[in-house]
């Protein structure tokens, strides 16, 4: 199974994180995955490249969004791939903000430098190293020029082997689920720089004293069961402000991610009832550890997005029909609010 190709870690200039570290840790975490025979293991990744080939038309029939043809590269990696994927692309995302950070502040050198970093790549490789293990798919929208879509092999593998899930099936529908998030950033082009924008605008609002004063407190809050996300320790108007703006478009590109599969599964994929309500339960993740890990990263609210964006969908595609629901494309006013999410006709009566 594949790795990504791109820049390596290394070689990058002097940075508040150990992208080195954090890559290594994180690998080391995630571990090689289940036990695959080298052909098996092949048949695992022409059989992902295709259903990803296919699902553009698909998609774009259901939706009626054109991304075209091939305008992303799809990857199919391991573990590894995907930690080395996503510490190059916190990297990029969080250079420009690096930057104005050092630019306002000066930027730290010698041991101060050395040490927090170490101890930045050690916490960022731990959570890319928990994620990598969960992870299907992914697409990667800030990759030069047009984003790239990743699918974890391994992962897939043990997934389908779990719900005992027919492999074909399954992987065409996660293929499905993937490809729809690359066409509403490909067929969409102003939808990258949107988001990069916002999630830069939290890096840039981040304090590190309220997060050293608070983030202790808040760790034990939630193993105790009574907290909620380290997320949450952003607090200020401006800083929930965005997060609620960030909620608000990532529940709209899950929710309509997971119609999008529901509504072709159907058409292409005989056990897909099967496979829904399996996947479905699993989400709710399982073992004490997982749960509490689930819920400091956030991934409680993830679980969410997914439910109730996907209602939104549902419910604006039901009153306006696809089409007209489509303009929450047209331009970044028509994005729902995090508020709209879960009234979709205050949306309607907004944008059309």
């Amino acid at each position: 199974m594949t790795s990504p190709t791109g820049s390596p870690a290394g070689g990058r200039p002097a940075s508040p994180v150990d992208w080195d570290l954090a890559v290594t840790l994180g690998s080391r975490i995630a571990g090689e995955g289940p036990s695959v025979s080298r052909e098996d293991a092949e048949a695992a990744v022409a059989e992902l490249r295709a259903g990803a080939d296919r699902s553009t038309g698909l998609v774009h029939e259901f939706t009626g969004l054109d991304a075209g043809d091939r305008t992303a590269p799809v990857l199919v990696v391991d573990r590894p791939g995907w930690v080395q994927a996503n510490a190059d692309g916190f990297a990029t995302l969080l250079g420009p903000v690096i930057d104005k950070l050092s630019a306002r502040k000066g930027p730290p050198t010698g041991l101060a430098l050395a040490v927090g970093s170490k101890v930045a790549g050690a916490e960022v490789g731990a959570l890319l190293g928990f994620l990598a293990s969960k992870v299907l798919g992914q697409f990667d929208p800030f990759f030069e020029p047009s984003g790239r879509l990743l699918l974890v092999a391994p992962n897939i593998v043990h997934v389908e082997r779990e719900l005992s899930a027919d492999p074909s099936d399954f992987r065409l529908w996660v293929c499905l689920h993937e490809e729809t998030h690359r066409v509403q950033f490909t067929a969409v082009p102003w939808m990258r720089e949107h988001l990069a924008g916002e999630m830069q605008a939290i890096a840039e609002t981040l304090e590190p004293t309220r997060l050293l004063d608070d983030g202790l407190k808040r760790l034990t809050e939630a193993f105790k069961g009574g907290g909620g996300s380290l997320i949450d320790v952003i607090g200020t108007p401006e800083q929930k402000e965005i997060v609620d703006r960030v909620t608000g478009v990532m529940s709209l590109l899950e929710g309509h991610a997971d119609v999008v599969m529901d509504g072709v599964g159907p058409t292409v994929i005989p056990s897909v009832a099967q496979i829904r309500r399996k996947f479905d339960q699993r989400r709710k993740g399982v073992g004490t550890l997982d749960r509490i890990l689930r819920r400091l990263l956030g991934l409680d609210a993830k679980m969410a997005q997914y439910r109730d964006g996907a209602k939104f969908v549902r419910s604006v595609v039901d009153k306006v029909g696809m089409a007209d629901f489509n303009a929450v494309w047209e331009r970044p006013e028509n994005l729902p609010s995090k508020a709209e999410i879960a009234d979709s006709s205050a949306w309607v009566n907004r944008v059309l």
